[in-house]
C-alpha cells in the first residue's frame, strides 16, 4: 500500500527489478505492465530505454505525456477485449504486484529474442499479512516456474517473505537471442 499523498512512483523501483535492469539491452523497449504510477519504467526512461507504460488508469502518468520516448497506453487488461499490444516485443518486461493468469501467455510471448522478464507478485502465504488474500491473485508455489518451463530461461527465481510484511514470489527469464 502507498501512503496517502504519496503516488506509486514516488517509491524507489522494486530491489529485484534494479537487480535485472541491466540485463534489458541498452537503448532496449521496456513495456511496464499494469504500471500504476510507473515507478518501474520510470527507472527505465532514466536509464535511456524507449517506455511503454500500460495501465486500466493513467492519470498518475500525466506528467509523461509529452515526454520523446514514453508511450502510454490506457488499457483494462482483464476486461476481454484484445491485448492492446499486439504482436508487440519488448527488450525488457516488467510486472509488479499484478497478476491476471489469462494473459500471461501474452505476456511471455512479448519477451523479444534477448529480451527479460521481470516478474514480482504476490504468493501463496500472503494472506497471513493482509491483502491481496484472494487466491485468484496469489502466485501458487513454483507457479511461474510452470508457465515459463520450455519458452523462457531462467536467470533468478524465488518465494519469499519480505520484510516480514508480504510474500512474493519472482523471476527474472529470458528469451534466447
Amino acid at each position: 500500500m502507498v501512503p496517502h499523498g504519496m503516488h506509486s512512483h514516488d517509491r524507489p523501483p522494486s530491489d529485484w527489478v534494479i537487480r535485472f535492469a541491466n540485463r534489458v539491452p541498452a537503448g532496449g523497449r521496456v513495456l511496464d505492465l499494469a504500471c500504476g504510477g510507473g515507478r518501474h519504467g520510470r527507472y527505465f526512461l532514466d536509464r535511456g530505454h524507449t517506455t511503454t507504460f500500460v495501465d486500466v488508469r493513467t492519470e498518475f502518468l500525466h506528467d509523461l505525456v509529452d515526454h520523446p520516448v514514453a508511450e502510454i497506453i490506457e488499457a483494462d487488461l482483464e476486461s476481454g477485449s484484445a491485448w492492446p499490444l499486439g504482436n508487440r516485443q519488448f527488450d525488457g518486461i516488467v510486472v509488479t504486484n499484478y497478476l491476471w493468469r489469462p494473459i500471461l501467455p501474452l505476456i511471455i510471448a512479448a519477451v523479444a529474442p534477448g529480451g527479460i522478464l521481470i516478474y514480482e507478485t504476490f504468493a501463496d502465504g500472503n494472506e497471513a499479512f493482509g491483502r491481496p488474500r484472494n487466491p485468484d491473485f496469489l502466485l501458487r508455489r513454483g507457479e511461474l516456474l510452470e508457465k515459463l518451463r520450455g519458452q523462457l530461461s531462467i536467470v533468478a527465481f524465488g518465494q519469499c517473505i519480505q520484510e516480514n510484511t508480504r510474500v512474493v514470489q519472482h523471476v527474472a527469464a529470458m528469451r534466447k537471442p
